[in-house]
């Protein structure tokens, strides 16, 4: 049994990362989105040249992927969310820069006016970002929790989404560990 079968209808929101691309992350992804209805952030975050990274977004938006992060890149972001146009995926700007705060409050308004439908930050950055007026209408996930306070804390400060995933996947008992984590949230 896998683990999102003993997660049951308990998780309704799945973070596929690079690491799992060659591991079968797609047929997981269209399995959980087709058979079990579950909504899928597939990380990759895609970077480089923009027509190539607009390429591989238009072929991935056809498993009608809920959301797909790309690099906090203008022109990368622009070539994105134009390939998702017409589709139901959304384009997710990420970085590597968390170095405060500010920073990534910064990047969050580059990011959206290059027309990013959302943004993925670390939980502590979640309520400077929300309360940016670029954020109106965007989609906010807090990335890279461990399960309780943090995550409880990002969904306060304005989260759509927290990205909680090694210590539900790596506990002896994933189930008892989500449960745990559910039961902590506002």
């Amino acid at each position: 049994m896998t683990i999102s079968e003993r997660l049951g209808d308990s998780i309704g929101f799945y973070r596929i990362g690079l690491g799992m691309l060659t591991g079968g992350a797609l047929a997981l992804a269209n399995e959980l989105k087709q058979q079990h209805g579950k909504s899928i952030l597939l990380d990759l975050r895609l970077g480089g040249i923009a027509e190539e990274v607009a390429d591989a977004v238009h072929g991935l938006a056809q498993f009608e992927i809920d959301y797909l992060t790309v690099d906090n890149d203008v022109e990368v972001l622009r070539a994105g969310t134009s390939a998702v146009s017409g589709t139901a995926t959304r384009i997710l700007a990420a970085h590597r820069d968390h170095s405060n705060a500010a920073r990534v409050a910064t990047m969050a308004d580059d990011a959206f006016a290059a027309g990013a439908h959302g943004i993925i930050v670390p939980a502590i950055s979640v309520a400077t970002v929300r309360q940016r007026p670029a954020a109106n209408g965007k989609l906010v996930i807090a990335n890279g929790l461990d399960a309780g306070e943090h995550a409880a804390e990002a969904l306060r400060g304005g989260a759509d989404h927290v990205v909680v995933g090694r210590s539900i996947t790596e506990a002896a008992d994933p189930v008892r560990a989500a449960s745990d984590l559910l039961a902590t949230l506002p």
